[in-house]
């Protein structure tokens, strides 16, 4: 639902090449609705009669892809009781959607890439060659290009899927599209519950929502749209300060004000998304140690030539040396050449243990912390950090806390 004219050309491409058989690779960022691409490519195919399956390749393990997608014989792997089809051959003649295609390891994409150019492909645990007629459309938010250079993406398969590529614009960038969206959610919502009026936007909230980033697209503005409609009770007018409740600001301000997460304007995943929480929290942490120095080193500027004794009466033109001690002396000459750094500095040098900044460590501690705010539920962790279930289980590896 929109009239945006990059969402328009992504429909205009979709409807144009349904009547052919040629891979079509659906780019975007997550939450935009790829996933409607190319059910709308299917329903105005000549397979519009046959099957069509949508696979998240980046939810089913490592381990099993192979089988769901291509099949296995009986005895095949441990647990192998029967025969298995797999996907592409329940789908021949129709139509099947990868979701999440970058995901595939490296030894599926070469199955993939033999299914594409000549529609073969073997069963787990089989020697026979098999064929099928299945029309292949993919879709992805990661940054292709960056796997191709990471080697973690074939580039022959990239080119043998992006026969027809077909880019979603993320929400920011469809302008009047997000007003629309709102209505849309706000009706369907009203009319599920039965509530006598659905919530509306003011002017000013209007704008609000335009200049919002939106980095979690369609997908966030429907969920946003259902708490409202649910929780407002007083009004059903949306303001701005009700959109503050819920995150929504219309801008990022850069100069020490707040940093909400957004996405980049070209889309691209390139596992920036993923580190974006991280360097606010390091920006936060930089100004929180720039302000603990500026404190330590006023307490530090204090006159230290005034002693006020019990009596409480100063005395003064006392001069008085602070003893510094060192669990390390060093010799006259070093302690020398050090001072002279110090002239213009406090009466007495101090030390400041920082705490590390490493980005790493910052990860780490956002992924412990969303598992324990979320009692070790990890789909609702990934959700919480915007990243993948997948990526999630392997960062949760690499830093050693299966146990959490």
């Amino acid at each position: 639902m929109g009239n945006c004219e990059a969402l328009n050309h992504a429909i205009d491409t979709a409807l144009q090449v349904a009547k052919t058989d040629l891979s079509v690779l659906i780019t975007g960022e997550s939450g935009v609705g790829k996933e409607i691409v190319p059910r709308m490519i299917h329903d105005n195919s000549l397979r519009r009669m046959r099957k069509y399956f949508a696979i998240n390749c980046g939810s089913i393990p490592e381990g099993t892809i192979d089988s769901e997608l291509f099949g296995h014989e009986k005895g095949a792997f441990t647990g192998a009781i029967g025969e298995h089809e797999g996907y592409f051959g329940a789908a021949d003649g129709g139509t099947l959607f990868l979701d999440e295609v970058g995901e595939l390891p490296l030894s599926t994409q070469a199955r993939l890439l033999r299914v594409l150019e000549n529609g073969e492909y073997i069963r787990v645990g089989s020697s026979e060659v098999r064929k099928t007629n299945v029309r292949v459309v993919a879709a992805t938010n990661v940054n292709i290009q960056m796997a191709i250079r990471d080697g973690k993406f074939r580039e022959d398969l990239f080119y043998r899927l992006n026969t027809i590529p077909i880019k979603m614009p993320p929400l920011r960038e469809r302008g009047d599209d997000i007003l629309l969206l709102f209505k849309k959610f706000a009706m369907e919502i009203a009319a599920k519950y039965q509530m006598p009026e659905r919530i509306t936007l003011s002017p000013e909230a209007e704008e609000v929502m335009k200049r919002y980033k939106w980095p979690g697209n369609v997908r966030q503005l429907k969920n946003i749209t259902e708490q409202m409609s649910i929780l407002m009770r007083d009004s059903r007018v949306v303001t701005p300060a009700v959109l503050s409740d819920y995150e929504i600001w219309p801008t990022i301000e850069e100069n020490g004000g707040l940093v909400r997460v957004s996405q980049t304007s070209s889309g691209a995943h390139s596992y920036a998304s993923e580190r974006e929480m991280l360097f606010q929290m390091i920006n936060a942490l930089h100004r929180e140690v720039s302000d603990l120095k500026q404190q330590l080193s006023t307490m530090s500027a204090t006159p230290a030539n005034t002693v006020h004794v019990a009596a409480g009466v100063p005395v003064t033109n006392v001069e008085v040396v602070p003893i510094l001690t060192h669990p390390n002396p060093q010799p006259s000459h070093i302690a020398d050449n050090q001072s002279s750094r110090h002239d213009d500095a406090t009466p007495y040098a101090e030390e400041y243990v920082e705490e590390s900044l490493s980005i790493d460590e910052q990860e780490k501690r956002l992924i412990i912390k969303a598992l324990e705010k979320n009692r070790g539920r990890r789909k609702k962790a990934a959700e919480e950090l915007h990243i993948s279930e997948r990526t999630l289980y392997r960062k949760i590896k690499e830093y050693g806390l299966e146990e959490m």
